[in-house]
This record gives C-alpha cells, structure tokens and sequence, in this order.
C-alpha cells in the first residue's frame, strides 16, 4: 500500500463529501474503530456518503493514494470484519438507508446498504410478504453488513441464509468504476454467479452500494413451543425424530445447561429443576398444516424425554420467547468476566452432540466458563467463551480455540456458519481450506483489488503473501 499526503487525502474527501459527509476529529471517528468482537483499530478519516456517485468518487480517490478503505454497517459484526485494522477511512452507510422499491410481483425488494434489517422485514410484511433472513441482531444490522458477511439466523433451517435471497447487486470496485451483477429475474445462468460470490467477501472485494433481494409470500400461520430436557442430547434427540417425521421446522433452537441458568429469570414459566438444555421450535404454513406439524413436533418431543413443553398461544407469548433468546449475548455481556469471545462453528446435524460433549468436556481443562446456545437445527452452535484475563493469558486462549476448531472440522464442519473470518478466525482458516484453495482465493483478491485497499488485513492476513 503505498504511502498518501493527510492533506491531499483530506481534501478530496471533502471536495466529495461536503462539509457534514466527512468526519475528522479524533473524538468523532474513534467510535467507528470497533465492532462487537473486541477489536480496535482507529480510522483517521470517517466517510457517510449519501449516494453512489459519491462512493465511486472516494473508492477512486482512496486507490489512487492507496488508503484502505473498510466498509461499514452498523458495527455488529462479532469477528472484527467492520474494524479498520489498516486505518485509512471507513465508509459507513447510515445515508444510505433508503428502502427504493417492494415489488409484490417479482417477489423483490430493492434496497440501499444501510436499511436496517428488521425495518425491512416489517416493511414487506405490510404487503404480505416476508424476508427469512433474521439474525440475532436483526433490531440495528444491516442488509450491507448481512451480505458482507453472508448472515443467518435461526430461520435458515428452512429457509436458507442471506446468499440464497441475493438476486442482484450494484457494486463499486476498487477503482471507483459501478458495475452490475447477478439478474433481477427468478432465474439467470448467463456467466459466473458473482453476485453470489461476493456475499460473505467482508468488503474485501467490492463494496456494495444496492441490493436487489428475493421476498416469499408470508406464511399464513406461525407455531411455536419449547421443551426443556436433561441434557443437551436428548434435546437432539428430539429434533433428530422430528426430521425423521419429515417436519422441517422453521426454526430449531437451544440453550445448554450455562446458558439456560442465565436467562431462566427472563421466561414467562418455571424450568423444571433437572432441565439440562431447552429447544425452542417453530413451525409455519396453512393453519391446517401447522397442526399436524405442532403434532409431530409434540410426539418428537415426548419421544427424546422431554421434562415439560410450553406453547405460545398468542403473538405476544412468542414474542417473549424470542426475547429472550435474542436477549442471551447481552446477558452473558452482564455476568462481569473481563474477556468474551464468541464463535459460530457449524457442524453436520449428526455430529451436534458429539461436539456439544466435547465442548462441555474442554470446559474442564481451560480456566473458561463456556455458554452453548443457537441453531440447532442446521448445527451452527454459538459458542461463548468467558473468562478473566488473569486466568486465561492470550496464548492458552489462542490454544482453546484451536482445538474447538479442529474438532469442529475434524466432524466435517466449518469455523464459521454465519458471521465470516474477520480479524478473528485468520489463524485458523488453514484447518478448513487447503493451501490450493487459499491460493485461489488470493488470486481472485488480487483481480478485484490489486492494490489490496479493501477492507486489508482481513480474512488473510497479507493477501500479497
């Protein structure tokens, strides 16, 4: 990267930006050094453009100085993916957060970076329609941040993450120029799937200015309940049987033993005193349909042991189970360790419980407390390590994540089921991708960026390596 004048740099931004598009003071542009992850790293300069014309004009002026640029949602990322490692200047899209067209006919929303994803969903709900996609943080992230990252949730049991909504995208590269990739129709083979591609790239290839997004009718009735059990293996128990039925559930999520304890205070019924784990399940379809689902569900239930089962009658009741799973990473932040680091290995459902054993088995040779929650149905386990750093130096830290990640590629499984590699997980991508792949991937890093001013440092350490 090569070396760039402050002043010249200073004064194109504003010359694009205008006087209230560019923040330059020191107490202004710290809070857009860090993310959710922990990691810190200062932007000198902080860029909110308000159209695309304006982000062509500064990718073309950072690449012609050679500042690195990182693109910017809301900062939720839990990797370090929105941090700017290398400084240079974040290009944060508040400004741009218009929702530009629902069309209820093509089934598709076009959208700007910074709408916030919870605002979409309840904006296509209102023509009846309905956006899956729905991470934990779905209140304040962003569609930007969830294709950058390629975001999931609990829905993508059934309905698939974020990379399978994406029909078209308006991205900026490297040198200012706009280009357009993927269809905006249902179907389109012409060429490589880039559009596709670049979800889940972190920013580190193109960023993306407009996304054309794929809706499906909402379904007409919702169900869900929950079931606590003795330990985590009976509740995978249960959702082993209600696949063997042939339900495909929504949505399938647990808490272990730790992680239940924390928030049981929260829940609106009594957890029975031997409750190891808690599955929470949600079917959808016609109201017939949901019937006999909720049916299947209750005999899958019954048929892995469960202690008690609870359903929600009303929107109100599911909205407070929904509370308080969404409410587990605030609280864990609450118990007081000084160190929290979350990870989101993914591994096959058969697998699910030999590695929640092994987690709960590795907690007892680490001085770590280690809390299990998330999608149980696709095997993308949230694994939340807490500790004080006057227990856990940074090298037995570094040592405990690798063995959770080797054992999670070792049951065939991947380090990362939905929040991306960041600054976090660059030391471990070499368990899961094979040197032939990492040099491809490099390549194509070189091709989109060759000056390496995207989002450097990310994912590869050096993509000039």
């Amino acid at each position: 990267m090569a070396f760039w004048g402050k002043d010249s740099l200073e004064r194109g931004l504003g010359d694009i930006l205008g006087p209230d598009g560019l923040l330059r003071e020191k107490a202004d542009v710290a809070c857009y050094g860090f993310d959710s992850s922990g990691f810190e790293s200062e932007p000198r300069f902080v860029a909110l453009p308000g159209s695309i014309q304006q982000v062509c004009k500064v990718a073309k002026l950072c690449n012609d100085l050679g500042v690195a640029i990182t693109p910017r949602g809301a900062g939720s990322s839990t990797t370090g993916s929105a941090v700017p490692a290398r400084g240079g200047v974040v290009l944060c899209f508040s400004r741009m957060n218009r929702i530009l067209e629902i069309d209820p006919v093509e089934l598709t929303a076009r959208v700007e970076p910074g709408v916030v994803t919870g605002v979409l969903k309840e904006e296509v709900a209102r023509h009846g329609l309905f956006y899956p996609p729905d991470p934990a943080s779905l209140k304040f992230c962003t569609i930007g941040g969830n294709v950058a990252t390629g975001a999931g949730g609990p829905m993508a049991v059934k309905y698939g993450v974020t990379r399978d909504y994406v029909r078209r995208l308006k991205i900026v590269l490297a040198d200012g120029s706009l280009v357009e990739t993927g269809a905006v129709t249902s179907k389109g083979v012409v060429g490589y799937d880039l559009a596709r591609f670049l979800v889940g790239s972190e920013g580190t290839l193109a960023i993306v200015v407009e996304i054309v997004l794929s809706l499906i009718p909402m379904p007409e009735a919702v169900g869900t309940v929950c079931a606590c059990f003795r330990d985590v293996g009976e509740a995978v128990d249960a959702l082993t049987y209600l696949f063997l039925s042939g339900t495909l559930p929504r949505c399938a999520e647990f808490l272990d033993t730790a992680t239940l304890t924390v928030v049981s205070d929260r829940l609106a019924f009594d957890v029975p005193r031997d409750t190891g784990a808690l599955l929470l399940v949600e079917v959808d379809g016609d109201g017939p349909s949901v019937e006999n689902q909720f049916i299947k569900v209750k005999d899958a239930f019954a048929n892995a042991g469960a202690l008690s089962k609870v359903q929600a009658d009303t929107a109100e009741e599911r909205e407070q189970l929904w509370r308080v799973r969404r409410g587990v990473s605030p609280a864990l932040k609450g118990l007081g360790y000084e160190g929290k680091v979350s990870e989101d290995i993914c591994v096959p459902r058969r697998a699910v419980k030999e590695m929640l054993f092994f987690l709960h088995e590795t907690e007892r040779l680490f001085p770590v407390k280690i809390f299990c929650f998330g999608h149980l149905g696709d095997g993308n386990i949230h694994v939340n390590l807490l500790f004080n750093s006057s227990e856990l130096v940074e090298q037995e830290l570094n040592r405990l994540i690798g063995r959770i990640m080797k054992k999670c590629v070792g049951l065939g499984g991947t380090i990362s089921g939905e929040h991306g590699i960041g600054l976090s997980k660059m030391d471990h991508i070499g368990m899961e991708l094979p040197p032939r792949v990492i040099g491809l991937e490099r390549k194509i890093k070189r091709v989109f960026d060759p000056r390496g001013i995207l989002n450097p440092y990310k994912i590869f350490r050096d993509f000039m390596d």
